[in-house]
């Protein structure tokens, strides 16, 4: 049963107990949780009620489709920016980013950050009910960091405010919970990198044909930059890409790889390229450990997790890199073992990872 459902059942009596009405009110949610540098307010509409905001049915076939929500996305964000007003410590405070999305369960979800440092009162006010029909009611929930409820309540068109106080965080709790949160998406980030053995392999393939340091900086720095990208743009919500895709994506650059590598052999000019455009296709492949997880709950918000993951990945990759290296280094530097362990290396290489992209097209 998903929020909005389960909130309708809570109000159904209340809805009975007025007069009755033509069609269905609805009702939606606003949840407001601070974070480490502000607070974030996340608004959840069912598809039909976001509708009435911005025209989102543009073929009036009574169906909102992915496509026809993405045209009229950033229309529906710039109305929720406006008319959901939020104060804090008396003062009015602007969104300094907002976005939004349409789940599987059809409804919408607008979320808005306000970027502000330190604040004791947050202060409410939904002038979205005015515009949604007759009789909407809006749940709002003021979370704490902790993601306790500390004011929860109904809202409708004629009270469309509410207040709240936060009880003033003791500093030494905060800072040591803000560092349990740092080493704890650290060490995820390095056990998924130890254990993402696909990850290991494409970088290992990359690696088995470079013959020095520089060669293999380049390569190591455009994996690393390139899955950064698309890591941070993909937690965020900003781009969104199914794991049914990612995934065999992520198998189909392994062996292209181990396939290239016998037609390049030891040749690893423009490599750092080539490495560059895969390591963002695995940067999304990473991003899904963390929404999975639902980071934007712990401390920190979502820039904390965000940061000591990557970290704990790239932390990961030099320790692999620092061992893998020198030992392929010997090895090219003997030409009767170099002949035959280029051409094995990379045929393991292609053989896994045709595996993986099979199976994860089966399973798919």
């Amino acid at each position: 049963m998903s929020r909005l459902q389960f909130f309708a059942i809570l109000v159904c009596p209340v809805a009975l107990a007025g007069s009755v009405l033509a069609h269905d009110p609805g009702l939606s949610s606003v949840t407001i949780r601070p974070q480490l540098s502000g607070l974030e307010a996340t608004v959840t509409l069912a598809v039909k009620d976001a509708a009435q905001l911005v025209d989102l049915d543009g073929n009036r076939d009574g169906i909102v489709t992915q496509a026809e929500f993405g045209r009229g996305q950033a229309e529906l964000e710039a109305v929720a920016a406006a008319q959901l007003l939020v104060s804090l410590d008396d003062k009015s405070a602007r969104p300094v980013s907002v976005h939004s999305r349409l789940d599987e369960n059809k409804n919408v979800e607008v979320y808005l950050t306000f970027c502000v440092a330190h604040f004791s009162a947050v202060e409410i006010q939904s002038k979205l009910i005015a515009s949604l029909p007759p009789g909407h009611r809006q749940y709002l929930q003021i979370q704490d960091s902790s993601g306790r409820s500390i004011t929860e309540g109904l809202l409708s068109a004629t009270s469309d405010q509410a207040r709240a106080l936060f009880a003033t965080a003791n500093v030494k709790t905060h800072l040591r919970e803000t560092i349990h949160s740092f080493v704890d998406f650290l060490v995820l980030g390095l056990k998924h990198i130890f254990t993402g053995y696909d990850h290991l392999l494409f970088l290992l393939g990359l690696l088995v044909v470079t013959r020095n340091f520089v060669s293999s900086l380049k390569i190591i720095t455009c994996f690393t930059v390139a899955h950064s990208i698309t890591l941070a743009v993909a937690t965020l919500s900003r781009v969104e890409i199914s794991s049914r895709i990612v995934e065999p994506l992520i198998a189909a650059s392994i062996v292209y790889v181990g396939v290239e590598n016998f037609l390049r052999g030891d040749d690893s000019k423009g490599r750092h390229l080539l490495t560059f455009g895969f390591g963002l296709i695995h940067g999304f492949g990473f991003a899904s450990v963390l929404r999975e997880m639902g980071i934007d709950s712990r401390p920190g918000g979502v820039v904390l997790p965000l940061f000591s993951f990557n970290l704990g990945v790239e932390l990961g990759q030099m320790m692999i890199a620092a061992l893998a290296l020198p030992i392929i280094w010997k090895l090219w530097s003997r030409p009767t073992l170099s002949v035959r362990f280029a051409p094995a290396c990379s045929a393991i290489v292609a053989l896994l990872g045709s595996v993986w992209f099979v199976q994860r097209i089966w399973t798919n």
